[in-house]
């Protein structure tokens, strides 16, 4: 049996975005500053971000990381799908550490060991492993935490196959459990449609992002069955908005849409892309 190692190497760091630390720190650097500096009026609980190559959604990504520069968590819950095959519901690493070129980022194993002891005792769900895995979504947010976060903090990676919005809600209310002293920030990644045209991807886009902005999975749930909006990280996105409620918030703002036709010019197929925040309006930003 093949051991596995501390730290997951990057599979994607020299394709997805750039292999040298200083290039890939100022390209970070510079989608955040780009972003609008408006000041978000609440307390941040969560973000919603796309998880695509940073040449085509590194801009949008900026606006939610613009609107957590400089703050401070010691936990991050990222929420992302699981693009290739597994049995699974939902996955984990079977490392201990995420390695991109500005450092290397701990997995919170203790909080992990937890979760995946309360999801069997609760729910009868296994939170399998996955060691060495090929899977960008959640990797790719990592960069922008590191440069805008103010200081190191610890990761709970959860990789989602496929949840409706019922069992969303339960798995939510075991993770906050487990998280609702801590000074945590959820990370929802997810892209919109893929491979439409131009014309109808901003409406499937702009229909789902209407049912995010609504606050009810339930709403963003069914607007995916009816095949009237789209996202890959649907399951991130349900467990995230019962889980960011859990935590007070109340509010989302949706901050940007791009698709990917912008930066290549062929609007016949493009993939949608979305940022928003996620807060508690009625308390100030810390």
């Amino acid at each position: 049996m093949r051991s596995v190692s501390k730290i997951r190497p990057s599979p994607i760091a020299g394709s997805w975005y750039p292999s040298d630390a200083k290039q890939l720190a100022q390209e970070v650097d510079q989608y955040i500053r780009q972003a609008s500096s408006e000041i978000t009026a609440g307390e941040i609980k969560g973000i919603l971000v796309p998880h695509a190559g940073y040449r085509y959604s590194g801009v949008t990504a900026g606006h939610a990381f613009g609107r957590i520069n400089a703050c401070e968590f010691d936990l991050v819950v990222i929420l992302s799908p699981y693009h290739s095959y597994h049995p699974g519901l939902i996955l984990s690493s079977d490392h201990q550490k995420y390695e991109t070129p500005l450092g290397t980022v701990p997995i919170d194993r203790d909080l992990l060991d937890r979760l995946d002891q309360n999801l069997k005792m609760n729910q009868g769900l296994k939170l399998d492993s996955v060691a060495y895995d090929q899977e960008h979504s959640l990797e790719i947010e990592l960069p922008f935490l590191q440069r805008s976060l103010k200081s190191p903090f610890f990761l709970l990676p959860l990789m989602v196959r496929s949840v409706d919005n019922v069992f969303a809600k339960q798995i939510a209310a075991v993770i906050f459990e487990l998280i609702k002293y801590r000074n945590c920030l959820i990370v929802i990644s997810t892209d919109l449609s893929h491979f439409y045209s131009q014309p109808v991807a901003e409406k499937l886009d702009k229909t789902m992002l209407d049912a995010i902005s609504s606050f009810s999975s339930e709403a963003v749930f069914q607007t995916e069955e009816a095949g009237r909006g789209f996202a890959c990280g649907l399951g991130a996105i349900l467990i995230g908005l019962e889980l960011t409620r859990l935590m007070g918030a109340d509010k989302i703002e949706i901050l940007a849409h791009s698709t990917s036709g912008e930066q290549t010019g062929d609007w016949s197929s493009v993939v949608g892309y979305g940022a928003a925040v996620i807060l508690n309006s009625l308390e100030p930003r810390k």
